[in-house]
């Protein structure tokens, strides 16, 4: 089994275990469902964030997997509880550590009185499942306009301990995923009353996570098809 493959499988028992079911969604997508139900209008600055192949002038190749948290919001009344994975697309050139297509994991929990305690327990409880015990999460402010407010999250080294090295640059913490409280203008275009239900997101490259578990140093390892690299896994 290919080691994307495996990390998909590992992730979908752990967060089934945590009460989440398993959605998806198509890789081309509306341009609504990809922006602008997601708080991103046609003016917004931070569509300049994600180089994007478009289709046609209302398809592009999905920038990432949200937009299957708006169809599944378009389609399910909450409470909610879904993770989707899925291959994403992002128009700029490959490297060691990014590509044109590459993985990602979304998460989405559309409850009564959701708060960031919700999000930071079910983190903390999926990375201690899958890198260990020891693992801690710490969030950082940040910005993406789905979410409101919105953090960076930080894992603690599982190479070092927090102690420092060269994976963490001698800091103790490595950055994992973008997550936040779902923005109310995302539930009202899915439909939903942001004034009875609130929610947590978050996501995560599912490439990045497996260059970390597993040592790879080079993103591009994962689409070469070498049977020798997959058989190691």
């Amino acid at each position: 089994m290919h080691p994307l493959s495996q990390i998909i499988t590992e992730i979908s028992e752990i967060f089934g275990d945590l009460g989440f079911a398993m959605a998806d969604g198509p890789e081309a997508e509306s341009i609504f469902n990809n922006f602008d139900a997601l708080n991103v209008p046609a003016d917004h600055p931070s569509r300049d964030m994600q180089d994007t192949f478009f289709v046609d002038e209302n398809t592009v190749l999905r920038t990432h997997t949200s937009p299957v948290q708006v169809r599944y919001m378009q389609n399910n009344k909450p409470p909610i509880r879904i993770v989707a994975a899925g291959k994403v697309f992002r128009n700029e050139a490959t490297d060691a550590t990014h590509e044109a297509q590459f993985y990602q994991l979304e998460g989405l929990c559309i409850d009564k009185e959701i708060s960031m305690a919700h999000l930071k327990g079910v983190l903390e409880t999926f990375f201690r499942r899958f890198f260990g015990e020891d693992a801690k999460v710490r969030f950082r402010p940040s910005f993406f306009p789905f979410v409101e407010p919105g953090v960076e999250v930080d894992m603690s080294c599982f190479k070092c301990g927090g102690k420092g090295c060269s994976l963490c640059k001698q800091t103790g913490w490595v950055e994992v995923l973008g997550a936040g409280l779902v923005h109310p203008n995302v539930l009202e275009a899915s439909g939903i009353n942001s004034k009875e239900w609130q929610g947590f997101a978050f996501g995560v490259g599912l490439d990045r996570i497996a260059m970390m578990k597993y040592g790879v140093d080079d993103i591009r390892a994962f689409y070469t098809g070498d049977l020798q690299f997959v058989e190691q896994f």
